[in-house]
């Protein structure tokens, strides 16, 4: 196996790492798919066929044959001919290549029949504009600024004396409580921001800290406290694992229907495709017939088990 040409191993593993849906590589539309664009030992190699080829790669295969279109179509030859040369010898009726073939047929069907449902299922406009509606409460978005405390469970000793002082969660959490409360007798958040904040992204922002939304995967400490206010006020501390968030929301608006309607689209339909699939699980009846094969210390595939 190790010998084997890459580019036939490449073509080869393509057929098993292609996942349902997944992106692939295909060729510009230049050509009409019936198109030869070579032949080998008399037979021809058409565009479409190569099209073929490509699609069934994963994007990153497929790139990789693409860098040399010739020896592309070189080891696509051989990958024919040795198939041609494995039918002619009659292994496609032996173990374990027949129970192979089954497999991979098996492999490419599933594909199909999820791919042909996938694009089947429809959100119409309707069914967006209703969901967004019912979940509106989803799409608001807040606009914050941030000042962020950090803290270590224990400091080393202070070699330095110059150097910026660790911080305990005790203090820490102290030194975010006093800049709260000089924000809220009216000191400039920006200028703290400057002076005290250690999230440097931020910090070289004024403290902008982007735009969160409520689906956003963030911790719920963090999302509760931000939509708790209203543009203008400031909240805080917020423990997280290594320092305290102050939170200053700049601005709160709602996402436009148009702005999240292909997201919704998308969603919808996921949604509806796996409730399928879920309906589909559960439309299976298994039967156990041999309890022994499915205990934790099973037997091996190739020992029948005792009798029941």
């Amino acid at each position: 196996m190790k010998n084997l040409p890459s580019l036939v191993l490449l073509l080869t593993a393509g057929l098993w790492a292609q996942q349902p849906g997944a992106p692939s590589v295909s060729l510009e539309q230049v050509w009409p798919p019936e198109t030869v664009v070579a032949t080998v030992n008399g037979k021809p190699v058409t565009y479409g066929e190569l099209q073929t080829v490509l699609r069934a790669l994963p994007a990153e295969m497929g790139q990789q044959a693409m860098t040399d279109r010739m020896k592309f179509v070189e080891q696509y030859a051989l990958l024919r001919r040795l198939s041609e040369l494995a039918e002619e010898q009659k292994l496609d009726q032996k173990s374990p290549f027949k129970e192979g073939l089954a497999y991979g047929r098996m492999q490419l069907l599933y594909q199909a029949m999820v791919n042909e449902k996938y694009m089947q299922i429809t959100a119409t406009p309707e069914d967006i504009e209703k969901f967004y509606a019912a979940h509106k409460d989803r799409f608001t978005q807040a606009r914050v600024k941030v000042i962020y405390i950090s803290f270590v469970a224990s400091p080393p000793p202070q070699a330095d004396p110059k150097a910026k002082k660790a911080l305990t969660e005790a203090e820490a959490k102290a030194k975010a409580e006093d800049l709260l409360k000089q924000i809220r007798a009216g000191a400039d958040f920006v200028k703290l921001v400057k002076q005290h904040s250690e999230d440097a992204t931020s910090a070289d922002k004024d403290g902008d800290f982007g735009v969160i939304h409520r689906s956003d995967k963030i911790p719920d400490a963090i999302k509760e406290t931000i939509f708790s206010l209203k543009p203008g006020e400031v909240a805080g501390p917020v423990r997280q694992p290594n320092g305290f968030y102050l939170f200053r929301v700049e601005e709160v608006t709602v996402q436009s229907l148009d702005e999240v309607r292909v997201s919704l689209q998308e969603e919808l339909r996921n949604a509806r495709f796996v409730e399928w699939m879920e309906s589909l699980k559960k439309s299976i009846q298994i039967k156990v017939e041999i309890p022994q094969f499915f205990a934790p210390k099973t037997y091996p595939l190739n020992i029948p088990p005792p009798p029941k």
